[in-house]
C-alpha cells in the first residue's frame, strides 16, 4: 500500500534534523551570506520592499523573494544568523518532503522514503540549507516544477501542469530565468523520450492558458513595480548582465573548466555518491528490461535527463559555482532510491556491500586533501582548532558505513540498511554545525573588528576598507554606508575609490585594512592609529589635522 504522506514525513524529519540544530550557530559567512543577509535587513533600514538596496545603494543583481523572506523572519525573530538562514532551512525540509511524496506517489513507499532519506542526508543538500542564499528557494521551486509538469504528462490532469507554472514564478522571484527554464529543459528532453516508448499525455488548451496566466501573476507584479520606480535598466542589468551575463562571460572571476561539476558532485553528493555509479547501470539495465514496470521506467528517464541535462548546461557556462548544480539532487538521490530497492527486492547483492563498504576510503581521500589544503595555503592554526570535530565527523561516517555493509550482507537486515548510513551523516553534520563552526569564529576577523567599531563611534563617524576581504560583513555587522577604499596610493581602481578623497573628507574613519602595510602608504598628513588587530586584519582609527582631496 502507497503511503506518500509517511515518506513526506520522513523526508522532512531527516531534512529538519540535519538543517535547524545550530542553524544560527557563529556569524555568517563572507562573502554571499552577508551580502544577502545585509540586503534583507536593508528592507527593514529602507521600508523599500519593490527596490533592493545594498550598502544603501540600489542593488539589481537578484530577484526578491529570499530577501522578502529574510526580512519577515528579521522582523520577527531579530537581525539573526538564525532568521536569515531559516528559509533556507525550510525550503530544504519542503524539498526532502516534496521529493518523498512525488516518488512514493509514483513508485511506492519504500522508494519514496529512500529517496527523501538519501536526498536530505546529501551533503550539498545540508549545506545549502544552512546558508543564507537563495539557492534553496531555488531548488524546491524547479524540483516541484518538475515532479508537477511529470505528473501532468503522465496522468493528462491539467492542475498539476498549473501547479508546476506556480512553482515556476515562484522559482523566478528567487533567482530569476534560470527557474523556469532548467525545468523546461529536463521536461522537454524527458517527454520526447517517454513519448517514444508510450502516448503521451499533454495538458489541455485550458490548462496552458491557466498555467501561464498563474506564471503572470506571480511574477508580473514585482516587475511592474520596479519598472516603474527604478526604470527598465533594472531589469536589463539582473536579467541580461547577471542571467545571461553569467552564462556567456565570467562574473566575479567565478570560473571553472569544463569538468569543474565532476569532483563537486562527488563531493556534494557524498555519501550516497559510492552508490551512484551501480544505480546507473541498474537504471540502464532496468529501461532495456521490457518487464521493467511503466511507472519506474518513466522515473528512471526522468532521473537520467533530470541528471544529464543541467550537468551539461552548466558545465559550459563560463561562470560556475558549486551550487549551481545543486538542483539536479534530487534525481541522483532518485537514482539511488531506486538502485536500493532493485537490491532488497533481488535479495542479494555484492556491488552495494563493497559501495558501501568503499565510504571509509572516500573519507580517506578526503582526508589527505584537506591536509594538502592546509599545508599550501598555511592554515595551520585554524585547521588544528577543527581537527577534533573533523575526526568524529570522520569517524561517524566510517562506523555508519560499516555497519550499513553489515546489514546489507544479509537479507533480513538489508532494507534497513541506507537508513543507518543517512543516520551517521545526521550525526556527522550536526557535529560540524554545533561543534566545529564556533571554533571558526575566531578566524573570522570582521565581525570582531566592526563590534570593536560599534562600541566606539561617535555620530559623524564613517567606516571604511581597504584591501582586505570582508567588506558585506563590515556593512552588515555595521551600519551603511561603508567605504571601500583603493588600494593605497592608487587614484582610480576598481577596487574602491580614491583613499585621499575619503580620508580627506570626513573628521574620523574607522579603517578596516591589512594589519602589515604596504611601503607606499600616505595619509596625507592624517593620524592613523592602530586600535586591535585580529588575524592579519587591523582596525586603525584616522583623525587629527584635515588635508585637502587635491
Amino acid at each position: 500500500m502507497e503511503r506518500p504522506a509517511r515518506a513526506a514525513f520522513v523526508g522532512a524529519l531527516i531534512a529538519a534534523l540535519i538543517t535547524l540544530p545550530g542553524l544560527g550557530v557563529g556569524t555568517l559567512w563572507d562573502n554571499s551570506e552577508t551580502a544577502y543577509g545585509e540586503v534583507a535587513r536593508e528592507i527593514l533600514l529602507t521600508h523599500d520592499w519593490i527596490v533592493m538596496h545594498l550598502n544603501g545603494a540600489p542593488w539589481f543583481v537578484q530577484p526578491p523573494l529570499y530577501f522578502w523572506i529574510g526580512a519577515i523572519f528579521a522582523h520577527l525573530l531579530g537581525v539573526t544568523s538564525f532568521a536569515l538562514r531559516l528559509p533556507s532551512a525550510i525550503a530544504t525540509i519542503l524539498i526532502g518532503a516534496m521529493t518523498g511524496y512525488a516518488v512514493a506517489r509514483q513508485a511506492g513507499t519504500r522508494i519514496g522514503i529512500y529517496a527523501s532519506a538519501v536526498l536530505s542526508s546529501s551533503l550539498m543538500q545540508a549545506v545549502i540549507g544552512r546558508l543564507a542564499i537563495m539557492d534553496a528557494l531555488l531548488d524546491v521551486a524547479v524540483a516541484l516544477c518538475i515532479f508537477w509538469w511529470f505528473r501532468a504528462l503522465e496522468s493528462g490532469r491539467g492542475r498539476y501542469f498549473i501547479y508546476g507554472c506556480v512553482a515556476a514564478g515562484l522559482g523566478f522571484l528567487a533567482k530569476g530565468l534560470v527557474a523556469p527554464v532548467m525545468a523546461l529543459m529536463v521536461i522537454v528532453p524527458y517527454a520526447i523520450w517517454d513519448w517514444r516508448n508510450e502516448p503521451l499525455r499533454l495538458p489541455s488548451w485550458r490548462a496552458w492558458i491557466a498555467g501561464g496566466l498563474a506564471f503572470v501573476l506571480i511574477v508580473a507584479p514585482w516587475m511592474v513595480a520596479v519598472a516603474v520606480v527604478a526604470g527598465p535598466h533594472a531589469f536589463e542589468r539582473m536579467m541580461v548582465h547577471y542571467t545571461f551575463g553569467r552564462y556567456t562571460g565570467v562574473i566575479e572571476n567565478q570560473s571553472g573548466p569544463i569538468w569543474y561539476y565532476v569532483p563537486v558532485l562527488v563531493l556534494g553528493f557524498f555519501p550516497w555518491i559510492a552508490f551512484l555509479p551501480m544505480g546507473v547501470a541498474s537504471g540502464i539495465a532496468a529501461l532495456r528490461n521490457t518487464a521493467t514496470p511503466p511507472n519506474l521506467a518513466r522515473l528512471w528517464r526522468l532521473a537520467f535527463t533530470w541528471i544529464v541535462v543541467p550537468l551539461v548546461f552548466f558545465s559550459f557556462a563560463q561562470t560556475k559555482l558549486p551550487n549551481y548544480i545543486a538542483l539536479e539532487l534530487p534525481a541522483l538521490a532518485l537514482v539511488v532510491a531506486l538502485y536500493f530497492d532493485a537490491v532488497v527486492k533481488k535479495g542479494a547483492s555484492r556491488s552495494v556491500v563493497v559501495s558501501t563498504a568503499s565510504v571509509p576510503i572516500f573519507i580517506g581521500l578526503c582526508a589527505i586533501a584537506i591536509v594538502l589544503f592546509v599545508r599550501d595555503n598555511k592554515l595551520g592554526s585554524s585547521a588544528l582548532a577543527v581537527a577534533p570535530d573533523l575526526i568524529q565527523m570522520g569517524a561517524s561516517i566510517g562506523i555508519g558505513s560499516i555497519v550499513a555493509a553489515l546489514l546489507f550482507a544479509r537479507r533480513a537486515t538489508m532494507e534497513s540498511a541506507p537508513y543507518v548510513l543517512g543516520f551517521a551523516m545526521l550525526i556527522a553534520v550536526d557535529i560540524l554545525a554545533v561543534e566545529a563552526l564556533p571554533h571558526a569564529e575566531p578566524f573570522k576577523p570582521v565581525p570582531q573588528l566592526a563590534a570593536i567599531i560599534d562600541q566606539q563611534r561617535r555620530p559623524g563617524d564613517i567606516v571604511a576598507i581597504q584591501s582586505f576581504r570582508g567588506a558585506n560583513a563590515l556593512v552588515f555587522y555595521t551600519q551603511p554606508h561603508v567605504y571601500a577604499l583603493a588600494p593605497p596610493g592608487a587614484r582610480k581602481s576598481d577596487e574602491g575609490v580614491p583613499a585621499r578623497s575619503v580620508l580627506c573628507t570626513h573628521d574620523r574613519i574607522w579603517l578596516v585594512a591589512p594589519l602589515k602595510r604596504p611601503d607606499y602608504d600616505p595619509t596625507y598628513g592624517r593620524t592613523r592609529t592602530l586600535i586591535t588587530s585580529r588575524g592579519t586584519g587591523a582596525l586603525f582609527l584616522i583623525d587629527g589635522p584635515g588635508c585637502t582631496t587635491v
